[in-house]
């Protein structure tokens, strides 16, 4: 038993699933950088092994805003024409680097980049959540107009984004997704951008267990860290603050996208000092124009 379960990863993924449920990021923008930064797994297993894990997680939360009506599944489908293809070959996209040491330094710099992306998704969520409150007038998810070349654009450099680093289908997608379709609602975002992860994080896994290093131990150990985690974050959320949380989390995202780009350590220290003096500055400016009423996760089950 010992050698399928690695025990400190298990807590690890715990902790972070916590995080996830709390503020409804995805977790390939936390768990990959964990296993990569903590625990000293290659970047390519660590990618494989998560968006395996994530193929096993993602269809609760997918059901969940499906049955709460929350999902444009015309968008969904332009969504997964787009970005099904391209997350199967993003890890052949990645072994067109070449082998060994060269392959993993593409991945951790991409990983990288994609952190960097996924700050930009957490304030994007904020903005959302604050524009929600402020708006009177609903739009139903349904009668939203499809745009289907841009959509099916958005599917497809998301894909590719996610297959070669996990990150993206929870934080980078959502972003195209908010440019795109103004009109729709925090909750219709996540539900639709949830349930058209579910196929696209699918398609990457598969390509990960064919082309990639998938690595069972650690891909067991995250699934049985990761589902009480994940239960006990979304449990808590309502009586978190919501934007400290996110703004502590976009803290850490870009410190850990910093380090993994080989940004100097005084470098990376200064840029994580502004950011946090930005974050105070931000939170207060939000608090004066609106009181504090969201709840930490936007959308059930959260996506990469």
């Amino acid at each position: 038993m010992d050698q399928i379960i690695d025990f400190p990863l298990v807590v690890g993924s715990f902790l972070v699933a916590i995080v996830v449920g709390l503020t409804g990021m995805g977790g390939g923008a936390l768990m990959t950088p964990m296993m990569m930064l903590f625990f000293d797994v290659p970047p390519l297993a660590a990618v494989s092994s998560d968006l395996v894990a994530s193929a096993v997680m993602k269809p609760v939360g997918g059901l969940v805003h499906m049955r709460r009506g929350t999902v444009n599944m015309r968008m969904v489908g332009w969504l997964c024409a787009g970005s099904i293809p391209t997350a199967f070959c993003g890890v052949l996209v990645t072994r067109a680097f070449g082998q060994g040491e060269a392959v993993q330094q593409v991945v951790k710099v991409a990983l990288g980049i994609a952190l960097l992306l996924a700050v930009a998704g957490l304030m994007a969520k904020s903005w959302l959540a604050l524009r929600d409150r402020s708006r009177e007038v609903s739009v139903d998810v349904g009668e939203v107009s499809v745009r289907p070349i841009p959509t099916l654009l958005v599917g497809m450099v998301g894909g590719l984004i996610v297959g070669m680093s996990s990150v993206g289908s929870g934080s980078l997608i959502i972003v195209a997704l908010l440019a795109l379709y103004p009109a729709l609602k925090a909750n219709q975002l996540v539900g639709t951008d949830l349930v058209q992860a579910v196929p696209l994080v699918c398609a990457a896994a598969l390509g990960h267990l064919f082309f990639g290093e998938f690595q069972f131990a650690v891909t067991t150990s995250l699934v049985i860290g990761s589902i009480p985690g994940v239960y006990l974050g979304a449990r808590i959320s309502s009586r978190a603050p919501g934007g400290v949380i996110r703004a502590a989390l976009a803290v850490v995202l870009l410190a850990s996208a910093l380090k993994l780009l080989g940004v100097a350590d005084v470098v990376t220290l200064c840029v994580v000092a502004a950011a946090t003096v930005l974050a105070l500055i931000g939170r207060r400016v939000m608090l004066t124009r609106t009181p504090e009423r969201e709840p930490a996760s936007a959308g059930s089950g959260g996506g990469a």
